[in-house]
């Protein structure tokens, strides 16, 4: 290797492909690796490594597998054995800095796991660089997804081959014409980023405790830490002479891990948590639409409840008619959409069972219960929910490798009734929040009142949806692909909870 002391400079850049798991648990298989290691003043290539590794169960590589990366059974049959590698694979990457696209959540997952399983103490890193949320956080979703295919495509690069040597070779390339764009709008931000929806300041910014939300919209403080600066200094001082540009993307972070792509220091399991920009990607456009169209919360309460034709009863869906498309999206160029006849698909289902009442386990980037609830599914149901995911999971499929989430839940033997989980976003308005699905309350066949909350009461919610209780629901179907999770979530528009 370039160095066998103690001091490794060298930034080890590394992908792994890997089976795609085919039944809930299964797990990953690592069926490749590549690495190259990059001088961290001129950000070139000094070596390379690549191989194919074979998994212990060649079954592991299904038809989902061969199609996300193009590595067969036949491929790694000759292979060597992840056990037959990890020697080269612990002094590549130990002691020194790691770089990859959405290596915290998965490559270093994986590779933990992989050298658990051979009763080896793994590689550690001495600082870690990932580009999937450091680009997020500094370039700003230009790119769309922010997936280094989209990335690539959007500086003309070429097509992701899914191939580990590759992957890591365009990663750099990704990084070095991001750093470069980002240096050109620091020289002259009035000017460069006049038609950018991103900050001029957006990447000199720090972000920290109540300041989440500017880490994606650029608004907040612009003064640095001390640390920022230090780091800054050290960049640009005679010793190691001029900073790259490359250096615009991690130096104002360098004193963040928990914030920031890069985290000195010692390898920490989760340096940094991205449940808030999931939050937002997720929520955002569905906060961003339904907040202009919903009247004040102070409106007075109603005996009777709209019937919108935008809704459709179950059995006015024609499974053929159902079909997915890309549609604009705020936040990038494209996102999917599930259309019935060429219009949206939002269905009304009358009279689902709560299985689960309230679930507040996962909070927002506020701090706030991520709010939902668990029904029972009919037959008639899951039928149309399944050709909606049959559909969309076939339209992921062609272009990527993320795991699948089927929108019904089936779990054998516990209580043998499939379950659907309905999301229910909130909007901040000020100081205070307030959920944006509409909610009512029916006393009788011909009684139908609307609930106003005054504040975000979750106890004063739960008593409305409870376990056992019956509810109306209308809600839209909202496909997503993300930190290679895919499927659709159900996002309730307007609940009508029969209090009897």
């Amino acid at each position: 290797m370039v160095s066998s002391s103690t001091d490794r400079p060298e930034i080890a850049f590394f992908d792994l492909e890997t089976t795609v798991p085919s039944r809930p648990g299964q797990g990953f298989a690592i069926l490749e690796f590549g690495s190259i290691l990059v001088c961290p003043r001129k950000l070139i290539e000094l070596e390379s490594y690549e191989t194919l590794v074979k998994p212990h169960d060649l079954s592991l590589i299904s038809t989902l597998s061969v199609r996300a990366n193009g590595i067969t059974p036949d491929a790694v049959i000759s292979a060597p054995t992840f056990s037959d590698i990890a020697d080269k694979v612990y002094d590549i990457l130990h002691g020194r800095i790691w770089a990859g696209h959405n290596i915290i959540r998965f490559d270093c997952v994986r590779l933990r796991d992989a050298f658990a399983q051979i009763n080896r103490a793994p590689p550690e890193p001495k600082g870690t660089i990932d580009s999937l949320a450091l680009l997020t956080q500094r370039f700003g979703r230009r790119a769309g997804d922010m997936k280094m295919a989209s990335l690539a495509n959007y500086f003309g690069l070429g097509k992701q081959s899914h191939r580990s040597l590759d992957d890591v070779r365009m990663n750099l390339e990704v990084l070095k014409y991001c750093a470069t764009v980002l240096f050109l709008e620091s020289s002259l931000p009035d000017i460069f980023t006049e038609n950018s929806w991103v900050s001029p300041n957006a990447t000199t910014r720090n972000r920290s405790g109540s300041n989440a939300k500017s880490a994606v919209d650029g608004t907040g403080p612009s003064t640095s830490p001390p640390s920022s600066r230090r780091n800054v200094d050290r960049h640009n001082s005679p010793t190691t002479g001029p900073a790259h540009p490359i250096f615009s993307l991690v130096a104002s972070g360098a004193g963040e891990p928990d914030q920031n792509g890069v985290e000195p220091g010692h390898a920490q399991p989760d340096p940094f948590d991205l449940s808030p920009l999931v939050d937002k990607i997720v929520n955002e456009p569905i906060e961003a639409n339904e907040a202009m169209e919903e009247e004040s919360s102070a409106a007075t309460t109603s005996n009777t409840i709209t019937e919108s034709t935008e809704f459709v009863g179950l059995d006015d869906v024609s499974i053929p008619s159902v079909t997915v498309t890309t549609a604009p999206f705020f936040r990038g160029p494209r996102k999917m959409q599930i259309l019935h006849r060429d219009a949206p698909l939002q269905i009304r289902c009358d009279a689902l069972k709560v299985r689960f009442g309230l679930s507040t386990r996962f909070v927002d980037h506020a701090g706030r219960p991520r709010l939902s609830f668990v029904v029972d599914a009919s037959p008639n149901l899951c039928s149309v929910l399944d050709a909606c995911d049959d559909v969309a999971k076939r339209f992921v499929d062609s272009d990527s490798s993320s795991e699948w989430r089927p929108v019904v839940s089936r779990k054998l033997g516990f209580y043998n009734t499939p379950t659907i989980r309905l999301q229910l976003p909130t909007v901040a308005e000020g100081d205070s929040v307030r959920w944006i699905t509409e909610i009512h309350q029916k006393e009788s066949s011909s009684s139908i009142q609307r609930v106003v909350f005054s504040r975000y009461d979750v106890a004063e919610l739960e008593q409305l949806i409870r376990p056992g209780s019956f509810v109306d629901a209308f809600f839209s179907l909202d496909p997503y692909d993300y930190q290679q999770n895919a499927g659709i979530r159900l996002v309730a528009k307007k609940l009508v909870v029969d209090s009897n």
